[in-house]
């Protein structure tokens, strides 16, 4: 009898460790692709990658999207973070040409079940400026499984025109019929440089569609304090979020944040990065 009541308080405590909640750290941050202007007003990538490597470092990222990554920026970076690999194509011609929207991950947490990337216009297999959009865009997306608990979830990262109007409410909606026809109900999160705040029509396609929230509007605990866009400028003030993290309702959204982490008085981009907690049982 002892053993059986034992084995039942094993299987118990076993059964209460499955169905905890478990926690994601995920991330949107536009990195700045490598301009010789930079370099001359002394914003360098290369005196802003190892900060920014820092910051990804120190707040225990396990997912996050980056936009504007030039090949070399990513692998450079890459270098800089152990235990981290990335994934994505170049948008000018899906290979390493031209400005990514890579995803990066832990390697050792995550598993990638299936990869690919596609272009936001009306033609998606393959490099081309969709609608009235002024440059290519891409959108990158994986299926990871979490090693540990079997969570199987998908992770999409785009940035979105910043001239077109028509090519961002159409990017906003051919996004949304890619994850209902890609993802399914698998729990999906968004991430991106959106180039519009949250009083946008593409924004409000997004957020009031059923399918994903915004982050923001989900957290309790917001540090929230700025744009997501700095221009280099500590001192830009304002509330616009043209960043966005949004999720699907198996996620739980914690905490939601936008880091405005200096290195002697510079900025390690024009954008902040934002940064989300997700809890999932």
């Amino acid at each position: 009898m002892k053993i059986k009541i034992i084995i039942a308080l094993l299987l118990l405590a076993a059964t209460a460790t499955t169905t905890q909640a478990q926690q994601l750290n995920i991330a949107t941050y536009n990195i700045r692709y490598d301009s010789k202007d930079d370099s001359i007003a002394g914003n360098g990538w290369r005196a802003r990658y190892p900060n920014i490597a820092q910051i990804i470092r120190f707040n225990e990222l396990d997912i996050f999207g980056i936009q504007e990554g030039l090949y070399h920026q990513l692998t450079q970076l890459n270098d800089s973070l152990p235990g981290y690999k990335w994934i994505g194509a170049g948008r000018d011609d899906g290979k390493h040409g031209g400005e990514h929207s890579a995803i990066f991950y832990k390697s050792d947490k995550f598993k990638i079940l299936k990869s690919g990337d596609f272009w936001m216009s009306t033609i998606t297999d393959k490099p081309n400026k969709g609608w009235d959009a002024a440059l290519p865009r891409i959108c990158s997306w994986a299926q990871f499984k979490e090693l540990k608990t079997g969570l199987v979830f998908n992770f999409f990262n785009l940035h979105m025109d910043h001239v077109g109007v028509v090519a961002r409410r159409e990017s906003a909606k051919l996004v949304m019929a890619k994850i209902k026809q890609m993802a399914g109900n698998t729990p999906t999160i968004l991430t991106g440089d959106f180039n519009v705040d949250q009083t946008n029509e593409s924004y409000t396609l997004i957020n009031t569609s059923g399918l994903l929230r915004d982050s923001y509007e989900l957290s309790p605990i917001r540090l929230a304090a700025s744009n997501t866009f700095n221009g280099y400028d500590v001192s830009k003030a304002g509330d616009a979020r043209i960043d966005h993290i949004f999720v699907t309702k198996k996620f739980k959204v914690t905490r939601y944040g936008i880091l405005t982490n200096t290195y002697h008085g510079r900025l390690p981009s024009d954008h902040y990065p934002v940064v989300v907690t997700l809890k999932y049982r």
